[in-house]
């Protein structure tokens, strides 16, 4: 069985950044969306890594999010 999760970290002043494993291509950016509105903010900062773009392989999704409104 294949595993997907989100790790997510909020640092104490409210920073959110999460990562995304498992998934294959853009998938994550599908996963991650109703988290992002969730939180009420604008993606800031976005890294894809390079396994993305392959498809085949896991997804390591790094993003910031500003909640701050």
């Amino acid at each position: 069985m294949k595993i997907e999760e989100v790790e997510i970290f909020i640092k104490p002043n409210g920073e959110v950044s999460y990562e995304v494993r498992g998934l294959k291509g853009k998938k994550c950016l599908d996963l991650t969306k109703d988290l992002e509105l969730d939180l009420g903010g604008d993606v800031v900062e976005r890294e894809d890594t390079s396994e993305m773009y392959e498809g085949e392989k896991s997804v390591t999704e790094d993003e910031k999010i500003n909640t701050k409104g």
